[in-house]
C-alpha cells in the first residue's frame, strides 16, 4: 500500500493588496479573463473544474448570501496571494495547500475581497468610455486630446492638423464605418511607432543603455515589457495618453535593462531619468488598457 504523504501546515496568508500588473516582468503572460462559476455536477459525479486560457482553475465559493467567483493558480510560492482587478479575483497558492485551507483564507479575507471588488466595479463604471461611432465627426483621443475625424480630405490624402486637432481622411462621406476605423487605427499605430521610437532614443541616451529592438503590442492588460535580451514592446494604445505618460512607460521599460525586477534600485533607476514617475504610474493604475475607447 502506498504511504499517504505527510500533511503540510497551512500556508501563511499574504496580506499585501496586489493590483493588476500593468508592466510585464520578463517571461510573464497576460492575465486571465473574467472567471465564471463552475458547472453543476451531473449523475452524481464531480464535474471537471473549468480552466481559463492560462490554465488557472475557475471556482466559486458561497459565503453567507453571496457567491464569490475566482480563478485559482498554483505556484511554488510559500503563501496564499490575492489579486483583484477588472477581471475579478485571482488567488495564487502553493501547490501543497488544500482547497479547504484556501477557502478558509478567503473567508478570513472576505471583507477586504468584497470591498476591493466593489471598488473595481465602480471604477469600471465611472471610467468606461463608449465605443467610437465611426463616421464623419467621430472623436478619438490622441496624446491626451480629442482629435476630430473628418471625411473627404480636399488633398485626397490623409492629413493631420495639430492646431485644429483634426484628422482628415481621403474617404467619401458615405464610407463604411470599418473603413474609417481601419484608417484611423492605422494612423494611430503609425504615430505610436514613430513617437515611441523617438522617446526610446532620448531616454536610452539619458540612462546610457542600448535596447536590441522594439515593437508595438496590442496586449489587453500590459502597457509594456522588456525581455532579458533587450527587446522592448510598448502597447500602441499609449498614444491616447499625454506625452508624459508615454515617457514614463518608456523610462520604466528601459530601466529594466539595468534591473530586471521592481526592487527599490529599479525605481531609483526610473526616477533618475523620469523624476515624475509616481504621478504617471498612478494615472496608469486608474486607466488600465481595458478601459480605453473600444477601437
Amino acid at each position: 500500500m502506498q504511504k499517504s504523504p505527510t500533511p503540510q501546515p497551512a500556508a501563511a496568508l499574504d496580506n499585501r493588496q496586489l493590483d493588476l500588473p500593468l508592466f510585464a516582468e520578463p517571461g510573464s503572460t497576460s492575465s486571465s479573463p473574467s472567471p465564471s462559476a463552475p458547472s453543476a455536477s451531473t449523475n452524481g459525479q464531480q464535474p471537471a473544474v473549468p480552466l481559463a486560457p492560462d490554465g488557472s482553475k475557475l471556482r466559486s465559493l458561497t459565503i453567507g448570501a453571496r457567491t464569490l467567483h475566482y480563478a485559482l493558480k498554483r505556484s511554488a510560492r510559500r503563501s496564499i496571494g490575492f489579486a483583484i482587478d477588472s477581471t475579478g479575483l485571482t488567488i495564487t497558492a502553493p501547490r501543497w495547500v488544500t482547497l479547504a485551507d484556501i477557502e478558509t483564507a478567503i473567508t478570513e479575507k472576505q471583507r477586504w475581497i468584497f470591498t476591493k471588488l466593489i471598488e473595481w466595479q465602480t471604477r469600471v463604471e465611472q471610467r468606461a468610455l463608449p465605443k467610437v461611432d465611426w463616421k464623419d465627426g467621430a472623436q478619438v483621443p490622441y496624446l491626451g486630446q480629442p482629435v476630430r475625424v473628418t471625411l473627404g480630405s480636399p488633398q485626397g490624402t490623409l492629413a493631420f492638423s495639430a492646431e485644429q486637432s483634426a484628422l482628415q481622411l481621403p474617404l467619401p462621406l458615405q464610407a463604411d464605418p470599418q473603413q474609417i476605423k481601419d484608417r484611423v487605427q492605422g494612423w494611430l499605430q503609425g504615430e505610436a511607432k514613430r513617437l515611441f521610437g523617438e522617446r526610446l532614443a532620448i531616454y536610452a541616451e539619458k540612462l546610457g543603455v542600448n535596447y536590441r529592438a522594439y515593437a508595438l503590442s496590442s496586449a489587453a492588460t500590459r502597457w509594456g515589457s522588456c525581455s532579458s535580451d533587450g527587446k522592448i514592446r510598448l502597447n500602441w494604445r499609449l498614444i491616447h495618453f499625454p506625452l508624459s505618460i508615454i515617457d514614463y512607460v518608456v523610462a520604466h521599460e528601459l530601466a529594466h535593462l539595468r534591473e530586471m525586477n521592481h526592487s527599490p534600485r529599479f525605481w531609483q533607476t526610473v526616477e533618475s531619468i523620469f523624476p515624475e514617475f509616481r504621478e504617471a504610474r498612478q494615472t496608469l493604475k486608474s486607466h488600465p488598457p481595458e478601459l480605453l475607447p473600444t477601437l
